[in-house]
């Protein structure tokens, strides 16, 4: 099977290529940026979802795609909010469109939980019209609904430092928010298996082994490095106001979504990890990936 992932340079999309790669499949990887690394054997393409004629040409002899193309809900975009929209919605459709016009059979969109049109979150509402225009499509579709993902090279860990301090910090709301953390290798086999045609037409949701709050977090990121942290809570309407004023400061990582993010939290209603013969209690936790 020839598998075209696009994102394919990224924190996931490397490993997934790789996987791929290993599995037989010809790989190709699509990113905006040449210099993106890939495993021996997958070949690139330069392009950007969010510009359909730059990326028409990668879908040629194509059997299926992995949408992976993605901004990080942790973090606020460069060029505000609506990039959300272009990137998760708008460039959706652009795979969409590409896929169809060269009858590609098989599409595996990243989606992201809690992904509802009408969402609490830009990042959450793009997500979920992404979702729509992949249920909408002629294409065999699966969409995958992870956790946060960690791992070498992933971002959970720099935002959990970037948002704390360790002996004495401050969270919003105490840092009651959930996650289910789930490990890179362990999320990335499943996105392989998802080309098999048993999953088409299906949306699953996929967490890690636990559920840790923000603040279990941050006292383990903390303690890997040998350091303690006690939390403050700092009042939701504070972190409001601070993180709402952040919208305006340019090169501010977080702002008023990232507020809204945190209000709700980033855990699976049933893990759907057992679709893909895999048992939660198998999964790493986030504690054993830190060493502690």
């Amino acid at each position: 099977m020839h598998v075209l992932v696009t994102g394919g340079t990224g924190f996931i999309g490397t490993r997934l290529c790789a996987e791929l790669a290993e599995r037989g499949h010809d790989v190709t990887a699509l990113s905006r940026s040449p210099e993106g690394e890939v495993p021996a054997g997958v070949e690139t393409y330069v392009g950007d979802v969010t510009a359909l004629d730059s990326i028409r040409g990668a879908f040629e002899d194509v059997d299926a795609v992995v949408n992976l193309v993605a901004l990080s809900p942790l973090f606020k975009p460069s060029g505000g909010d609506e990039r959300h929209l272009e990137v998760h919605y708008g460039g959706t459709q652009n795979v969409v469109e590409a896929a169809e016009e060269h009858g590609v059979d098989k599409l595996v969109q990243m989606s992201a939980l809690g992904a509802d049109p009408t969402g609490p979150t830009a990042y959450i509402r793009a997500k979920g019209l992404a979702e729509d225009a992949v249920r909408d499509a002629a294409l065999d579709a699966t969409i995958i609904r992870p956790s946060v993902v960690f791992g070498e090279g992933g971002e959970f860990v720099s935002f959990t430092k970037l948002l704390t301090t360790p002996y004495v910090t401050g969270l919003p709301g105490g840092g009651k928010t959930r996650f289910q953390p789930i490990w890179v290798d362990d999320l990335v086999p499943m996105l392989a298996d998802s080309l098999d045609g048993e999953h088409d037409g299906e949306t699953y949701e996929l967490g890690g082994p636990e559920k840790l709050t923000l603040a279990e977090v941050t006292k383990l990121v903390y303690r890997a490095e040998g350091k303690s942290t006690s939390v403050l809570p700092i009042p939701m309407a504070l972190a409001k106001i601070g993180l709402s004023v952040a919208d305006v400061v340019p090169g501010a990582p977080m702002g008023s979504d990232q507020y809204r993010s945190l209000r709700f939290d980033n855990t699976v209603s049933e893990n759907d990890v057992d679709a893909f013969g895999v048992s939660p209690d198998d999964l790493r936790t986030f504690a054993d990936y830190l060493g502690v």
